[in-house]
């Protein structure tokens, strides 16, 4: 057999990438068969919402924990599991999507736990944010459903990677921030079109800048090289 016809047409996934993709893809096969009524039974129709309901990230739950001096591990766990459950076959589809072709790209360049830091730090970082906006506007907002703070943190690790590589080549750093320009320039018009933007949005940003932070840390070299790029200028 000639060399390279053995191989698999399809580039295999890093294993880190399943990881935090699968829990997405059962939770919607099992939302898919309590809609049709194949488990759950009479209930199955409600499994998504009660699934929300257990998992969503409400920026109000640290600031009254923070007054009523309580710690809950389970209201602060929804920092971690409001990625993996989403409003919608469709919301939580181009969650995958871009977790698997952008998790790709980054887990082949970082170790697999830094990839899970990553992803769970965008996630984490963009509560933060999120909650602190709402802390200071007093403004209703909706709480935090789906992956797309943590996959915009997957984006921040990319454009940190083109941002290198540019560098390297001496070339036009500001090109590497062009991915993230695109997705928010249609996020702007997805909103106004649809108009339910919401402020979901900041923490969407907020995952974007940690996870372009977090490389400098978890990228062997990164804050050496980001500190030589400096020193070029």
């Amino acid at each position: 057999m000639r060399p390279g016809y053995d191989e698999s047409p399809i580039n295999a996934l890093p294993p880190v990438i399943w990881l935090l993709v699968l829990p997405m893809i059962a939770s919607e096969i099992v939302f898919g068969l309590g809609q049709i009524g194949l488990i759950g039974g009479a209930q199955g129709i409600g499994l998504r919402l009660n699934a929300l309901e257990m998992t969503a990230y409400y920026p109000q739950l640290p600031l009254r924990m923070w007054e009523a001096r309580i710690f809950s591990a389970r209201a602060a766990a929804r920092v971690l599991t409001y990625p993996f459950i989403h409003g919608s076959v469709t919301h939580a589809l181009f969650v995958i999507v871009f977790t698997l072709a952008l998790g790709k790209m980054v887990a082949e360049q970082f170790r697999p736990w830094a990839v899970i830091a990553l992803f769970f730090g965008a996630a984490v970082g963009g509560a933060a944010v999120y909650t602190l906006f709402f802390a200071i506007s007093g403004l209703p907002v909706e709480p935090l459903i789906g992956g797309y703070p943590a996959v915009y943190g997957l984006v921040g690790a990319f454009t940190f990677l083109l941002w290198v590589r540019l560098g390297i080549e001496h070339a036009n750093r500001m090109r590497a921030f062009t991915l993230i320009g695109m997705l928010l320039a249609f996020q702007l018009v997805f909103g106004l079109l649809f108009g339910n933007a919401g402020y979901s949005w900041i923490a969407e940003i907020a995952g974007f800048v940690f996870g372009f932070l977090l490389c400098f840390v978890l990228v062997p070299g990164g804050w050496a090289r980001a500190m030589a790029a400096l020193r070029r200028r």
